[in-house]
């Protein structure tokens, strides 16, 4: 713990302290527009835009990762270098995230309905890692040495520090499954209720769903801590935190209030913690164990209501 807590004292005495106050009260005013005046449903649901899913996804993260490299490039006057690659990466990440989002993988798997509707929930979550991991690794190809793959070496780690910010957690999430909008959106694997007919054991098909959805945070953290991180600190070095940060608190649209505040502040701490050991694990570990333990909470918690 004593280590994690040496880095996040390093990066506040490094970090440009106007850049952070401006970044943080950008992400908070997009919150606000967010929860107060809802942005995303807006953009998303009610919008005439063409391809309302994709473009309204694509403008809320667009701004929320260009704005805050406009701010650090004007305020720091400097440019990244070599530029070409910087701006490509720039807007090629929001879009391949909201080609993430909106991805239609709705396949005809099973004549039966219920079977088939399971199934298409548990290739979901795989059939975007694959997409993005295929598509980083070409960008790795052209813009990046071949053995600096998004922080997916097998550096050593010291995993202790991970397992103790996760036992932090517990009574944190312990109080939040109590709250009834954590509880409405919790646990996810009740998409998958009721279980279809002849899913004996039923086990066996949560598990399948809990992988499924665990997956997922393979592809959160090598795309915003792996490739937002690790892979733009070849041109910005640690100043790639906080655009990421700010972009990663936006994927939380739609989640509970206090959940989207604290994802900025997550999004802060993976990052600090995935530039200094150039390593995407720790923070995967992190964010696994939380997201489980938030499966956890929601299924008791509702169990209790």
């Amino acid at each position: 713990m004593k280590e994690i807590i040496v880095i996040i004292k390093a990066y506040y005495h490094e970090v440009n302290k106007l850049i952070f106050l401006l970044c943080s009260l950008f992400t908070g005013i997009l919150i606000w527009l967010n929860y107060e005046h809802h942005l995303e449903y807006e953009l998303v649901k009610q919008s005439v835009l063409p391809c309302a899913g994709f473009t309204g996804d694509l403008l809320i993260y667009l701004t929320a990762f260009l704005l805050p490299y406009l701010l650090l490039i004007s305020i720091k006057n400097k440019m990244p270098s070599p530029a070409s690659g910087f701006w490509f990466c720039l807007f090629g990440a929001p879009i391949l995230f909201a080609l993430k989002v909106n991805l239609n993988s709705n396949m005809f798997i099973s004549t039966d309905r219920h079977w088939n509707d399971y199934w298409n929930v548990i290739i979901y979550w795989p059939a975007r890692l694959i997409l993005v991991v295929f598509i980083l690794i070409i960008c790795n190809m052209l813009l990046y040495e071949r053995n600096a793959m998004y922080g997916l070496s097998g550096k050593k780690i010291n995993y202790t520090p991970y397992f103790i910010l996760l036992l932090i957690m517990v009574p944190l999430i312990v109080a939040a499954s109590t709250q009834n909008d954590f509880l409405s959106t919790y646990p996810k694997m009740k998409m998958i209720f009721p279980l279809p007919e002849n899913s004996d054991p039923g086990w066996f098909y949560k598990l399948l769903f809990q992988l499924s959805y665990g997956s997922d945070f393979f592809t959160i953290e090598i795309f915003f801590r792996g490739f937002l991180v690790i892979g733009f600190m070849k041109w910005v070095g640690k100043d790639a935190i906080l655009p990421m940060a700010c972009f990663y608190c936006t994927i939380h649209f739609g989640k509970p209030l206090a959940e989207c505040i604290s994802s900025y502040f997550g999004g802060l701490l993976l990052g600090i913690i995935s530039y200094h050991t150039r390593s995407v694990y720790g923070g995967l570990l992190v964010h696994l164990g939380i997201a489980w333990l938030m499966e956890a909470g929601g299924y008791i918690g509702n169990m209790n209501n």
